[in-house]
């Protein structure tokens, strides 16, 4: 078996120094049946490494409640058909744009801000979950004739702490559960981040879009010897919702990679192929400089500006990459996959039968609950979706504006069954005053956990309590509604009847496909809310945009008979979706 080690100055693959080409492509986020083609073109493109993280939270959705772990194995399978290595960043925290970092919601809600430290009780959850992940990458390891040549700890840990018994814990966990390849760190390229989030004896990386040569010139500050490698090189970046489109020129991310190079580093370029954040897992953040400040959601698509972009084909980007790396292989590139195939033509999905929003609930969602101040969703268990909040105003009384403190993320709010706006954090108090006996009922959905900076793992929820002027509002019912519920045999048992009049609720409909394969799905009209095709979630769509059409993998397609669902929040628009 082949042994791969961190030299004094290179990587070595049986002593011989090798250089990493690496680039991001996470399994989650990509149908696992266009995991090979999404391979392949990472070795077109001149790479010789693939890297992914492992979402915890998709793979435990509930204590001990664990999913299809089998697929963390299955994908470093598919990377070793492709004749590639595999960089794996276990967690437990990720980042990624993705739901709470990561992390599940029933950690981070009991834990608060004693994640991410030694905390016993964060450290045991990580341990038992670690045991149950782990033997899908131990056994793939390269000594052990596998793909695995390396294994992260942590990730970026040293923009958010600094404990250090912490990381150690993490090191001797990982080597206990068998984990024999490299160990490394991530941080970005600041001594304050490389001292908070490096482990002694632990080969140190950095991550950045940029000025290489400033970079690795910190990173030697703190670690004179030891390869140099670029974890992350930011070559695209995400979108938020709401914001608008970003894009990094293709020429300028190009002559950053060759810069890196030229510093005689290994490079993982994040993101290779950013794919799909499906199922609603999107993350967010927050804005300002300390990463305190307003929330700002990320949207579904994580094309990130890759150079393989979402639908799995080759960008500009991909074609400079892939004239720079070539100067860096050791053997000729091989040929660019052709691309995968796309829905043959337009089709119309005429939605026939819907649910309001209180049937869906009444069908799908957890019990209710009577509780002295608004549950947080932790603890109503509720990762993704939404949750009504009833209370009755006491009375008599005159109108006083009402306000939900510590709001989480957006509510469409109710009074005695008319609808009477939509309260966000930034704005929390409804505009026209409520009187007393009123019923008011706040519909409270999460637009993402924040997957970075201080505030990961807050909770969602109307969190800060119900205020009437100055009097909070108690015996205050409560009740969730997970996305995970809408499954098909669950769906089919709604009774649906006409839809009209662009109510919120469940549209579902149908639609006949000759020649499936990608696809782009468009709801003109619609607010925002959540689609699903042949039971698959794609994600969340909404208008305030810049993404305008959410991707369907073809093998998500059928031919023949195939069936829609449309989950809006707010405000149905036209009642023909579009796939294209």
């Amino acid at each position: 078996m082949a042994e791969f080690r961190v030299g004094e100055d290179d990587f070595e693959v049986d002593g011989r120094p090798v250089r990493l080409l690496s680039g991001a492509l996470h399994y989650f986020r990509v149908h696992e049946e266009l995991w090979g083609h999404r391979l392949r073109m990472l070795r077109a493109m001149g790479l010789n490494c693939v890297e992914t993280y492992v979402p915890w939270n998709l793979h435990e959705p509930r204590p001990g409640e664990v999913r299809d772990v089998a697929a963390v194995g299955r994908f470093l399978d598919a990377a070793r058909e492709a004749g590639l290595w595999v960089i794996v960043r276990p967690g437990p925290y990720m980042c990624a744009e993705w739901e709470n970092g990561g992390l599940p919601h029933w950690v981070t809600g009991p834990s608060g801000a004693r994640i991410r430290t030694r905390d016993p009780e964060f450290l045991a959850c990580v341990e038992r979950w670690f045991r149950v992940l782990m033997p899908q990458i131990v056994e793939r390891q390269l000594d052990r004739g596998g793909p695995v040549i390396m294994v992260q700890v942590e990730n970026e840990y040293g923009s958010y702490g600094s404990d250090a018994r912490y990381l150690r814990a993490l090191v001797d966990l990982l080597l206990e559960l068998g984990v024999t390849v490299p160990l490394f760190t991530s941080d970005g390229p600041e001594d304050h981040m490389l001292t908070g989030g490096s482990v002694p004896g632990i080969l140190a990386t950095v991550n950045f879009g940029s000025h290489a040569r400033e970079g690795f010139a910190t990173l030697r500050g703190h670690r004179p010897k030891g390869p140099l490698m670029c974890m992350e090189f930011w070559c695209g970046w995400f979108d938020h919702w709401g914001a608008e489109h970003v894009e990094r020129d293709a020429r300028d991310a190009a002559r950053a990679l060759r810069e890196i190079l030229e510093c005689g580093a290994s490079v993982n370029l994040y993101m290779a192929h950013g794919g799909t954040s499906f199922g609603g897992w999107s993350g967010a953040n927050r804005g300002g400089e300390s990463h305190d400040g307003p929330l700002e959601p990320d949207v579904t698509s994580y094309d990130y500006g890759a150079p393989v972009d979402e639908f799995g084909r080759p960008t500009e980007k991909f074609w400079l990459f892939r004239e720079v790396l070539s100067h860096y292989a050791s053997e000729p590139l091989p040929e660019v996959p052709g691309p995968p195939p796309v829905l043959a033509g337009p089709v119309t999905a005429e939605l026939t039968a819907f649910t309001p929003l209180e049937g869906v609930l009444d069908a799908l969602g957890g019990p209710e609950s009577e509780h002295a101040v608004p549950p947080s969703f932790e603890e109503l268990d509720v990762d993704r979706g939404l949750v009504r909040y009833a209370v009755t105003v006491p009375g008599p009384r005159r109108p006083y504006p009402l306000r939900a403190n510590g709001l989480r993320d957006i509510a469409v709010v109710y009074v005695d069954g008319e609808r009477a706006g939509v309260l966000t954090e930034k704005e929390p108090v409804l505009a026209r005053p409520v009187a007393g006996h009123a019923r008011v009922e706040l519909w409270v959905e999460s637009l993402g956990r924040v997957n970075y900076g201080p505030r990961t793992g807050e909770p969602k929820g109307i969190t800060g309590g119900l205020l009437h002027e100055r009097q909070y509002l108690h015996g205050v019912r409560a009740r969730g509604l997970r996305l995970d519920r809408f499954v098909p045999e669950r769906v089919a048992a709604l009774a649906g009847g006409a839809p009209g009049g662009g109510d919120r609720g469940l549209y579902q409909g149908s639609f006949e496909v000759t020649g499936a394969g990608d696809a782009a799905l468009e709801l003109p009209g619609w607010v925002r809310g959540f689609v699903w095709v042949n039971g698959f979630c794609l994600g969340r769509y909404w208008a305030a945009g810049p993404q305008r059409s959410l991707y369907v993998p073809g093998p998500v397609l059928r031919e023949g008979d195939n069936e829609v669902w449309v989950l809006e929040w707010e405000r149905a628009g036209e009642l023909g979706v579009r796939l294209r």
